[in-house]
């Protein structure tokens, strides 16, 4: 709202001086306000992103239905976005029957449910891309190729074709987006996967570098699926290292990782340059049926970690630094009727939860809370 009324302050005030400089020196003047005004306007301009974790599709969340309602407690905060960002852990083929773990498959109206809650840019590069061959490929990328007004990036039209992308205009914004991994589950059709394993780290930056150079953008996105251990929450060193790389020679702005199906802690650094960089080093799942039986009466295990997730709200500006940044927790509530939903870990649901004397669910909640107000302290973001 305050951005609003200094936009309209500063507004009236340029048409005043425009008025003024006619009267006394003619249209060259004018001309050379409006200018400036458009130059203000463009420099004063905001983007806001929002980024989730992992969208899964176990059997115990296709065979549920209602897809929307898994949606539905954080649809507000995704619809209210330009941009929102989730890596996609399974091909989308229609022709072949949903598939849960080890080698998944979903449907497009599973995707659609969450297309239709505001999510609209996709990461596909992911150690289950091709889970089911060159079929799962060329079925997932012609879903999306289909899909108006949605951006997905990570998978080959042709077998070895250069790293893929998306210069997204969104507005007056160019955002370049990238989506890579660095694990397969499989070697199968990996020449059609943008799949930059460890030992390529040093070729994929070069390839950065030149798709940063090659292509005018605002802003720079770059979805890195991690080789590293499943359901651990420690940052690897290397990662750290890497991911600074990233930022400092390749001019990414936005760091997005993922793979553990666990929350990380996540970092913004300030460079040399005068840029910023903020990191997400995983934000867990955002959906999935890998929490099948919450700790309610022990102390919680790996398993209970999957079930959370973290959701980022970036407002950015063209001086590539970033206005705010808002993080939420997520969790994955089992409701009565056995569906997996989406809720946001919020006073409201606690106190829903006690009014409805759900105690077991308030009393496992209020201690995955505290789970997220200690990553938020060793985070550094403010």
């Amino acid at each position: 709202m305050i951005f609003r009324r200094s936009c309209v302050i500063s507004f009236i005030a340029c048409v005043c001086l425009a008025a003024l400089s006619c009267a006394s020196t003619g249209k060259t003047q004018t001309v050379q306000q409006s200018d400036s005004l458009n130059s203000t306007i463009q420099n004063d301009s905001r983007i806001t992103l929002v980024f989730a974790g992992d969208i899964m599709a176990h059997q115990i969340n296709y065979t549920a239905g209602n897809f929307a309602e898994i949606w539905r407690d954080i649809k507000p905060i995704v619809k209210n976005s330009d941009l929102a960002f989730a890596n996609l852990e399974a091909p989308v083929n229609d022709k072949m029957e949903w598939s849960t773990y080890p080698q998944f498959n979903m449907h497009s109206e599973y995707v659609h449910a969450a297309i239709e809650a505001g999510f609209n840019v996709f990461s596909l590069a992911n150690n289950h891309t091709n889970d089911w061959y060159l079929d799962g490929i060329r079925a997932t990328r012609q879903f999306f190729n289909s899909t108006k007004d949605v951006w997905a990036c990570g998978i080959k039209e042709k077998n070895g074709s250069p790293l893929t992308y998306r210069l997204i205009q969104k507005n007056d914004w160019k955002i370049l987006f990238a989506a890579v991994t660095e694990i397969l589950n499989r070697p199968d059709f990996a020449s059609y996967i943008d799949y930059y394993p460890q030992k390529k780290h040093g070729k994929l930056v070069e390839e950065l570098k030149a798709l940063a150079k090659n292509n005018p953008h605002d802003l720079f996105v770059l979805s890195v699926h991690t080789d590293e251990e499943e359901y651990k929450t420690t940052v690897t060193e290397s990662h750290k290292k890497f991911f600074k790389t990233l930022a400092s020679e390749c001019g990414i702005d936005i760091i997005w990782a993922n793979h553990p199906h666990v929350s990380k802690k996540f970092e913004k650094i300030d460079l040399e340059d005068g840029r910023q960089t903020f990191i997400m080093y995983a934000n867990g799942n955002t959906i999935s049926g890998q929490r099948t039986k919450p700790s309610f009466n022990k102390q919680p295990d790996e398993r209970d970690l999957t079930g959370d997730g973290l959701l980022f709200k970036i407002v950015c500006s063209k001086s590539r630094k970033f206005d705010s940044i808002d993080s939420y927790f997520i969790t994955t509530l089992i409701k009565s009727n056995g569906q997996y939903v989406i809720r946001l870990v919020d006073d409201d649901l606690i106190h829903s939860l006690d009014r409805a004397g759900v105690d077991h669910w308030k009393k496992y909640l209020v201690e995955r809370r505290k789970l997220f107000d200690s990553l938020k302290e060793k985070s550094k973001w403010q």
